[in-house]
Formats: C-alpha cells, structure tokens, sequence
C-alpha cells in the first residue's frame, strides 16, 4: 500500500528532472498523475508533448496510472485545462505540485524586458494559474461537502530566498512563488487545502548549465550516494502530498539527504527611539549593524544556498 493510494496528482515540468522524479515515486506510492510538460528548451522555446508521454509511458509500464498534459502554465485557459484533464480522467484532483520552470540569465545591466517578463511568465504566474484553477475546483467541492485533504506544493529556490547573482528575474519570481505559498495555506485552509514550498538543489539541465557546477555534479556520481541526484527531492514532496501530512504554510531546502525549514524573513536586530529620528542618529544607531546581508551566509553551506533549482 503505497503513501499516495487512490491521490490524484498534477505535477507541471513533469517531463524531465525534478518534475519526471516526482511523477514517477508519486505513481509508484499509488497516486493518479497528470504528467504536463510544454516540452520547451530550458530557455522556454518550443513545445514537445514527447517528454510528458514519455514519462506516462514509464508509470503505465509499471502498471501506473498517468496521463500526459503538453499545456503551457503561462496560458490562463491553458492551466484550467490541466486541472480538467485531472477530474474527467481520474474524478477527482488532490495534489498539485508546481515545479515546471526556465532560465534567462543576466545579470541586472543586462537583462532585457523579454528576458525578465518570460522567466516571471512561466515561474510565478504559472505557478498562480494552475494554483487558481486548482483552489477554484476544491473551494466547489469542500461546498459540496467534500471533506478531503488537499496539497498544493510549489517550488521555490535558494536563489530566490538569499539572492544570486545573475539572476534578478528568476530570483524575484523564486521569492514570489515562496510568499505566495505561505498567502496560499492562510486562504485555502478553509477548503481543507494545505500549501508548502520546497527549495531544491539537485542537478537538472538548469543547474547543468551553471558555471563550474556542471563539473562537480558529474564528479559526484562516482560516489556511492550521490547528492545531487533529483530523485532525492521526491520524497520531501511525497511526504507533503499524502493526506497524513500536517504541514502547511512552510518552505524546505532540500538536497542529498538534508531537509531544512526556512524560518523566513526575521527581524534580528532593531534600534528603537521614543522620538522621530534623526538621519545621523540612525547612521550612528545602525553602525553595529552588517554592512553587507551576505555576510550572515558565510559558512560550509554557502556556496549550496544561492544554486538555483
């Protein structure tokens, strides 16, 4: 009896990495899957619906169940359709993981509006438009009087939450996405809907593509566990999806065999005054105060934190 028995699960970027890892367990744990995956580059160009089939093809070998999705996140009709897919072929939709995602890396001087507007596009909106869709179809059905559990997990990324360089559109919308979460599990609580965020590092064809980590990826399959494998982050996922979890409104860093809770954005140092303050008197109440946030992070996670899913 597997973690996800009679669950039905929409997980979106479905078609390779991370997505295609948290397909494949979810089907093995029992679970129903919509496999969507526009089948684009990594930079966002061109469709194939062959990566989505591809994985179904894999779960229906097993004696899985899965359908394949070729929508693309970012279209609002595009996105009801992917939950419609969900109920008309297995009755119902638990389970929505928002993993599907792309890169335009520049650094800020160099971005260009299309650059910012796509890599926001695809993470954040899409992220939002199957979460609306989804949160439309259970808010109708806990009216009904359908009592069941719900799980909604996004994913976000160590860029967006400490920042990296390089990156302003993709972190922002990482930012976004892990905000939105926490909105997400305060509103939907009420139709029996929980909402938690990951943030991954595992070798993808996106973290591939970053300068000198390519190398210490494939260095690390020698090993005899290797710690970027993405089929490491599918368990945290499982685990968030299965109607035993209680968890709800909370983001995880997740790499190898480590699992950490993200406390958020804390106030760790304050300077109070009974009267309006001065310029100078802050400049000379904040002297104590880090010059730079970034050197909070210094330590043997550092250079772990800011690698983008």
């Amino acid at each position: 009896m597997g973690a996800l028995d009679g669950r039905v699960a929409i997980v979106t970027g479905g078609g390779r990495g991370l997505g295609r890892e948290h397909a494949l367990l979810f089907a093995q744990q029992g679970a129903q899957v919509v496999v969507n995956d526009l089948g684009g580059g990594p930079e966002g160009s061109g469709s194939d619906v062959t990566a989505a089939q591809s994985v179904v093809d894999e779960i229906t070998a097993f004696g899985g169940k899965a359908v394949a999705n070729g929508d693309s996140v970012t279209d609002w009709a595009g996105a009801r359709r992917l939950v419609e897919t969900a109920v008309e072929n297995f009755g119902d939709l638990h389970i929505v993981v928002n993993n599907a995602g792309i890169l335009r890396d520049h650094t800020l001087v160099n971005m260009t509006e299309d650059e910012f507007d796509s890599v926001i596009n695809v993470h954040l909106k899409g992220s939002f438009a199957v979460s609306h869709h989804a949160a439309v179809y259970w808010r109708e059905q806990a009216k009904a009087g359908k009592q069941v559990d719900r799980s909604l997990i996004n994913t976000s990324s160590g860029s967006g939450l400490h920042g990296n360089p390089g990156q302003t559109n993709y972190g922002a919308a990482k930012a976004g996405i892990a905000a939105m979460t926490q909105i997400a599990a305060k509103e939907l609580e009420r139709y029996h809907v929980r909402a938690n965020c990951i943030a991954p590092v595992a070798r993808t064809r996106l973290t591939e593509a970053t300068p000198g980590l390519g190398q210490v990826m494939v260095e690390s399959i020698d090993k005899d566990f290797d710690e970027w494998h993405p089929a490491n982050i599918s368990p945290l996922v499982a685990m968030l999806a299965a109607d035993t979890c209680e968890f709800t409104g909370h983001t995880f860093r997740v790499m190898g065999g480590e699992v950490g809770l993200y406390r958020g954005w804390t106030v760790v140092d304050e300077i109070k005054s009974e009267s309006r303050w001065t310029i100078e008197g802050i400049a000379a109440a904040t002297a104590h105060m880090p010059i730079k946030p970034a050197e909070e992070l210094k330590g043997k996670h550092r250079d772990k934190i800011g690698i983008r899913k």
